[in-house]
């Protein structure tokens, strides 16, 4: 999700191709839930003009945000931001060494700002010193550590939950790391908020998963990818790229929010984040 944490976690594994984003529109009902984007797609032009950003956003048509870092803004603020643009920020993303800082300061603060979903952005390897690829010992540990915080966020009233890159679905002994994830952590403190984008850019299928845990993946975040000149997948404006989300969301039985993100822009960011939110809005099931 957010800063130099996903960037050094992304290189740690190489980008594979699957499926295709189609932007065909099928004879049927839009999607029943508010346009969300997650708000890392906005992370240059927030400093700049964080008021003026938001209410482009909301002009587009965006009515929910995930939170990726607040600003230096007091929750007060924050939340005043959020209200006077006409946005509901329901979620939020912190890396795991920022959870094993400041749990108890993140916690109180999603309180203040009326989170539902407080989200690990990023994990981190039981050695803080160890270097290179996870291992499995190290997502054992992982999925500890979110079921103890987990079950602090569930008593403070929201829900703890887990966004992918590629990196869980590398093996060890051909075990995959996102099962082990999965499995190993309670239902009850951890949902999981699967990243479509980098589940296919990993060579997996996030209709895989959706077949295999409906009830545990309860958000999404939505995004097309595309080979680029350098032979790996970079994310794109939707419709334009991978996978076809038709067959995702009609699986996502579970599904409470939805997050459009686009990291990367070849021409005007907010210009690119208006065609996500269009085709989001012509999207038909």
């Amino acid at each position: 999700m957010t800063g130099s944490t996903r960037r050094d976690f992304l290189k740690t594994s190489g980008l594979v191709a699957a499926g295709a984003c189609a932007g065909v529109r099928l004879e049927a009902d839009p999607l029943p839930f508010p346009i969300g984007l997650q708000l890392y797609s906005v992370r240059d032009l927030l400093p700049k003009d964080f008021d003026g950003t938001l209410h482009q956003l909301s002009a587009a048509g965006y009515r929910e945000v995930e939170a990726a870092g607040y600003f230096n803004k007091t929750a007060q603020d924050w939340k005043h931001a959020m209200d006077q643009a006409g946005l509901r920020c329901v979620s939020t993303h912190h890396p795991l060494p920022m959870w094993k800082q400041k749990e108890d300061e993140l916690i109180e603060y999603g309180k203040k700002i009326g989170l539902q979903f407080m989200i690990c952005s990023s994990p981190m390897h039981r050695d803080p010193a160890a270097k290179g690829p996870m291992t499995l010992d190290d997502w054992k540990w992982v999925a500890d550590e979110f079921n103890r915080i987990g079950a602090k966020v569930k008593s403070a009233g929201m829900q703890f939950g887990y966004h992918n890159h590629m990196g869980e679905f590398e093996k060890e002994n051909g075990v995959v790391f996102y099962d082990e994830l999965i499995a190993r952590t309670d239902p009850k403190f951890v949902m999981f908020e699967m990243d479509c984008g980098w589940v296919y850019a990993a060579g997996s299928s996030p209709i895989t998963y959706l077949k295999k845990f409906p009830q545990r993946i309860q958000m999404l975040h939505v995004k097309c990818m595309s080979r680029g000149n350098d032979g790996q997948y970079h994310s794109v404006v939707m419709g334009r790229g991978f996978p076809d989300y038709h067959p995702i969301f009609a699986l996502a039985t579970n599904l409470k929010h939805y997050f459009v993100e686009q990291e990367e822009f070849k021409g005007d960011a907010m210009a690119e984040l208006q065609a996500d939110a269009a085709f989001m809005k012509n999207f038909q099931m």
